[in-house]
């Protein structure tokens, strides 16, 4: 009879080694990609998002998802579209665009949005503006660093406390074509890619975990191909 218990005893540390290594391999391991926004066939479903705008306006009266995947933006009144979850380390990818007869404008995508629904809420913002692709600003508050050349800090009396790192490059396409953003999120250190090219990286930056938004901010813009990758916490 002992050496039967001792028998499976052994067999349960062997069982339970296997599990804590298993569970730790599964922790480190990035996820695969998902797609927070469905690549097509799926008009008008955008399970997992919610917005907020000025003036109460729903999702609707400013967001369509067409059956192509691509997700239009009316650009006003200005708000955001944001997901559920929150997420901290992630490589997020995404193609915009500027409608084609349409003058391009401002707009940009927020990660690690953290706080109470406002204009703007507390982020770092990867900017898309026309000619400001690429750069950064730290929204309410949001630290980050980054080459003191390329950096500067303002006072905003509505915004608050707003950190601005400037892209070192432009490779914006030109309007009606699609551009590729790829912003990877690890720790501290946050890169920008603009199709296929590093043109700005932050150092320094608030690692706690927050939505992902979309911005509406007066000029209409397309979004499509929104997939996100999770990373192992640093």
């Amino acid at each position: 009879m002992r050496c039967v218990l001792m028998n499976l005893a052994v067999v349960a540390l062997v069982l339970l080694s296997f599990s804590v290594r298993t569970d730790t391999a599964m922790s480190e391991s990035p996820s695969k990609a998902c797609q927070l926004i469905p690549a097509g066939g799926r008009a008008g479903s955008l399970h997992g998002w919610k917005s907020f705008h000025q003036d109460g306006a729903k999702t609707a009266d400013v967001w369509s998802l067409d059956d192509q995947g691509v997700l239009h933006c009316k650009g006003s009144p200005l708000g955001y579209l944001f997901t559920e979850k929150a997420y901290g380390n992630f490589v997020l990818e995404l193609d915009w665009r500027w409608p084609a007869g349409t003058k391009p404008g401002q707009g940009g995508v927020l990660i690690r949005t953290t706080g109470p629904d406002k204009i703007w809420p507390k982020s770092l913002e990867a900017q898309i503006n026309i000619g400001d692709a690429g750069d950064f600003w730290g929204l309410d508050g949001y630290l980050l660093d980054g080459p003191a050349d390329r950096k500067k800090t303002v006072e905003h009396p509505q915004f608050g406390k707003l950190t601005n790192v400037k892209k070192s490059a432009a490779v914006e396409k030109p309007t009606g074509e699609w551009n590729h953003y790829r912003i990877i999120a690890d720790g501290p250190v946050v890169t920008l890619e603009i199709n296929g090219q590093i043109v700005n990286r932050a150092t320094g930056c608030d690692t706690a975990p927050g939505r992902i938004v979309l911005t509406s901010e007066g000029s209409a813009i397309d979004f499509r191909n929104v997939q996100l990758q999770a990373l192992s916490q640093p």
